[in-house]
């Protein structure tokens, strides 16, 4: 590559941690490396009921099908590591990316703002085009590819200096950057994050069946969650940080430091929660990522766990929601109350 190319690939990098991200890696934008397991994954039927991946099949597998003549990823990763700190007041049992901001509004602004650089300093004829995980694009595997981190046996991304509490954001471009080189694996011989899944969702290492995964169940599935699983959420009303907690990198990562991803007041004790109408969820988790499973998941995914601690104080709570219009909250909110009448009758 020319020196000039060099100079305009340090130039991306300086504009990534100038609009503050935390990491940056550049690698190539053609067929991500793990193309056929993702497809194996998805007729394997672990995707769940998220058909929304099979239906962008060939674009995820295919950059170029997102953006003609791509030729180079930026990968960029924002730290929300919270540090081995005490968790927030009110945000237990909702996964840690979800207690701030809405990442999705902190990345894009940022992410436009590499685009226009790109433009402005690789000339006109170069388009980009910027996903922050709404895409039809493998974001973990190019990102990988492009040195940011490795593939952990959990799924995630993982950076030896972030660890894997990151958000991923990546811009495809035309223009012909220098790739980085990849990192290997370091997970080594550890199994920690598939040993203490409470849901034992990990196939094998590297291999999740999502309609086990904690997370999928809490936030991804409507409706009905299958009897099976219900008092093995183990706690979790939004997402789960399970397999993430006992990760050995995520100790030794330091702490993020942005504003922006600073998490937020938290949202009042579950018995609480329940009483949310349509209006109020709207207003209180409109900005949030929590806004992702709705009120009626995330009323749900509450009177499951109330019914599953066994806690007889949740009772007028929980005989209240038996009552509410939505079927999928009601149908949990009776199954749980059966639950604190088995919990009741065996002491």
């Amino acid at each position: 590559m020319s020196l000039v190319g060099l100079a305009f690939s340090e130039g991306v990098k300086a504009c990534v941690r100038d609009v503050g991200f935390d990491a940056v890696a550049i690698g190539p934008a053609s067929v991500p490396d793990h193309a056929v397991e993702f497809e194996r994954w998805l007729d394997a039927g672990h995707a769940g009921s998220m058909h929304y991946l099979a239906r962008g099949r060939a674009d995820r597998v295919n950059p170029e099908r997102l953006l003609p003549g791509c030729r180079s990823v930026v990968a960029v990763a924002l730290s929300y590591n919270p540090g081995n700190g005490p968790t927030p007041e009110g945000w237990n049992g909702i996964a840690r990316y979800a207690r701030g901001r809405d990442y999705h509004d902190v990345m894009r602004p940022r992410l436009a703002k590499l685009v226009a650089y790109l433009r402005e300093a690789g000339g006109p004829d170069v388009r980009s085009r910027a996903a922050v995980d709404t895409s039809a694009v493998l974001e973990r595997d190019l990102a990988a590819r492009a040195g940011l981190g490795w593939i952990g046996k959990n799924t995630n991304l993982l950076s030896e200096s972030l660890g894997s509490y990151v958000f991923i954001g990546i811009v495809l471009t035309t223009a012909e950057l220098e790739p980085d080189a990849a990192v290997a694996d370091r997970c080594g011989t550890c199994r920690a994050c598939l040993d203490a899944c409470p849901t034992q969702a990990f196939v094998e290492p590297y291999v999740l069946d999502a309609r086990r995964c904690i997370s999928y169940l809490t936030i991804e599935h409507r409706g009905d969650i299958d009897e099976a699983w219900r008092d093995r959420l183990s706690g979790w009303v939004f997402g789960c940080d399970v397999c993430q907690e006992v990760c050995p990198w995520n100790r030794k990562a330091d702490p993020a430091t942005d504003p922006e991803i600073t998490p937020a007041a938290g949202p009042a004790a579950l018995e609480t929660a329940l009483a949310l109408d349509e209006t109020e969820f709207r207003e209180r988790f409109r900005d949030s990522a929590i806004w992702r499973a709705r009120r009626s998941g995330l009323l749900r995914n509450v009177a499951l766990v109330l019914g599953a601690q066994g806690d007889d104080a949740a009772r007028p709570a929980l005989t209240r929601a038996a009552q509410d219009g939505d079927p999928t909250i009601s149908r949990a909110a009776a199954w749980a109350l059966a639950r604190l009448e088995v919990t009741r009758c065996s002491h």
